[in-house]
């Protein structure tokens, strides 16, 4: 398949810039964090988002979405990053509903469509440490006769103070570090004895860490057959790693663009910058970059959309994008000298943003080990 985009993608790409760059640029973050937002975006601007369609551009229209895929949603994404608008749509609309779309129960498929048509939230809890490692969960969880009990913690839990419904990797046998024997539940947030406290990260944006103190699910509750949910939820992982890939891509497009304005016009000895030969060498290396990334994302998340194994894909983009956002950034601070490190500019927001998902379900060692172990090394 080529690496281009047909004519629907296009346009939804050209709606979707013209969106964020209207509706929610760069200044509406900055207000969030210095008004100290509670739920640390703009419900206004959620609720747009979801009549324009985004809060279901994975689902299919018989879910109430648009059915653009994970391409769509890529492209979604990658708006997002350029003008960092702040939203559950990872956490929500990308992570937990490509989770529930692997399930084709009436229970998942209710709480997908409400996901879809943005009518609620929803997150996925799986990390328990500050390192990815959601095959290491040691969350408990005990049977009774009319469900299960839950017992354990879960951190760094994407917009979970704000979520409806939180999904739970936990332990129904086997130990710590073993993929089977994991099993993942629904969990309204009002549930007894669950705990949400709320941080705010470097990037303004919301995470949480979820205790769980005898919390009670029914047997309705368990998605897919008990012991089994790292078969499903893996995939699921995977194909939310692409997209996530594509936000920071965003990122690192939008930094590389400000900073080619910077460098045209900011004089030292009354010369233009970016007429310095190093600059030019450093700026050419960076664009090289952005376009092999660009690449790898697209070819991952046509992958998923065509039904293919992405995990190969998935842990390719993620690295690779977690590489150049960190080159991205770091140029962009250094070509912009001393005032790229003051609050005035808003360079330094796409570095916080970048550094938090790089992170996010695996930072560039994690996939990088992935990526030569799945290529058999």
């Amino acid at each position: 398949m080529a690496l281009v985009l047909n004519e629907e993608q296009q346009l939804l790409k050209e709606s979707a810039e013209g969106f964020f760059a209207e509706k929610a640029p760069v200044v509406q973050l900055r207000q969030l964090r210095d008004d100290k937002s509670e739920k640390g975006y703009s419900a206004d601007l959620w609720q747009e988002m979801a009549e324009m369609g985004f809060a279901g551009v994975i689902a299919g229209e018989e879910l109430g979405g648009t059915g653009f895929g994970y391409v769509g949603a890529g492209i979604v994404a990658e708006a997002m990053g350029t003008t960092l608008a702040a939203s559950p749509f990872m956490a929500s609309s990308v992570i937990a509903l490509s989770v529930l779309n692997a399930f084709d129960d009436d229970h998942s498929r209710a709480i997908a469509h409400k996901l879809a048509t943005g009518a609620e939230i929803a997150t996925l809890a799986i990390d328990e440490t500050s390192r990815h490692a959601p095959e290491k969960t040691t969350l408990k969880v005990s049977e009774t006769e009319t469900g299960y009990v839950l017992n354990g913690m879960k951190t760094f839990v994407p917009d979970a103070h704000v979520a409806d419904k939180i999904l739970v990797l936990a332990r129904t046998a086997g130990e710590a570090g073993d993929p089977d024997g994991l099993s993942l539940f629904i969990v309204d947030t009002g549930a007894k004895g669950m705990i949400v406290d709320r941080t705010v990260m470097t990037d303004s944006r919301n995470w949480a860490k979820i205790t769980f103190e005898n919390v009670s699910v029914s047997s309705d509750n368990l998605l897919g057959d008990k012991g089994n949910g790292w078969k499903t939820l893996e995939p699921a992982l995977d194909k939310a790693r692409l997209v996530i890939a594509a936000e920071l891509l965003g990122v690192s497009q939008e930094a590389y663009r400000v900073t080619m304005e910077y460098l045209k016009e900011r004089k030292q000895f009354d010369t233009i910058i970016g007429s310095f030969q190093a600059l030019q060498h450093r700026a050419a290396h960076w664009y090289s970059e952005l376009e092999v990334t660009r690449s790898a994302i697209l070819k991952g998340l046509q992958a998923a959309d065509s039904g293919q194994n992405t995990a190969w894909f998935a842990s390719l983009a993620k690295a690779k994008a977690s590489k150049t956002a960190e080159l991205s950034t770091n140029e962009a601070i250094q070509m912009h000298g001393g005032i790229g490190m003051t609050d005035e500019y808003d360079i330094g927001f796409y570095i916080k943003r970048a550094r938090v998902l790089q992170h996010l379900y695996g930072d560039f060692n994690y996939h990088s080990d992935r990526f030569a172990k799945l290529s058999g090394y």
